[in-house]
């Protein structure tokens, strides 16, 4: 497949998860909450999170943002859904990598639709719209660990 067709195949992918988001909305039930935004560009993130046994249950989240904050939050949320909590902080570990411009190792792990946002890595103004979901998993993880 050519570049412009690979690129063309992975906007279509980040727009169809912005119009059509995966796992938007209220867990039900006890969960964590954690709000994050980025004001440089004006991205707010509400995710919950339902951690039982060492993996995540359900998560959800809320928000306004760029096309790009909104369609990764619903990229993460898909991914990280019964996954085990160290899983899911080594696909953010990996997701930062990609942003960076670094050599990615999946180590295993399918990264899915995220792919579809590698190219952010060539606008550096827009991968804190990119990380902006992650950087919240991140925080409500190290809450639940110290809570």
């Amino acid at each position: 497949m050519s570049f412009n067709n690979l690129d063309t195949l992975y906007r279509q992918v980040i727009m169809d998860h912005y119009k059509n988001p995966r796992n938007r909305g209220s867990i039900e039930g006890e969960h964590m909450t954690v709000d994050m935004n980025n004001p440089t560009c004006g991205d707010r993130i509400q995710l919950q999170l339902q951690v039982e046994d060492g993996k995540v249950k359900d998560a959800k989240f809320d928000g306004e943002g760029c096309s790009i904050s909104m369609s990764s939050a619903s990229m993460m949320t898909q991914a990280i859904k019964g996954r085990p909590v160290d899983e899911a902080l080594k696909m953010s570990d990996i997701f930062s990598n990609m942003m960076q411009g670094k050599e990615v190792e999946e180590d295993g792990i399918d990264l899915g639709d995220i792919e579809a946002l590698q190219g952010v890595a060539k606008f550096p103004a827009r991968i804190k719209c990119a990380t902006l979901a992650w950087k919240a998993m991140e925080k409500g993880v190290d809450e639940e660990k110290q809570g």
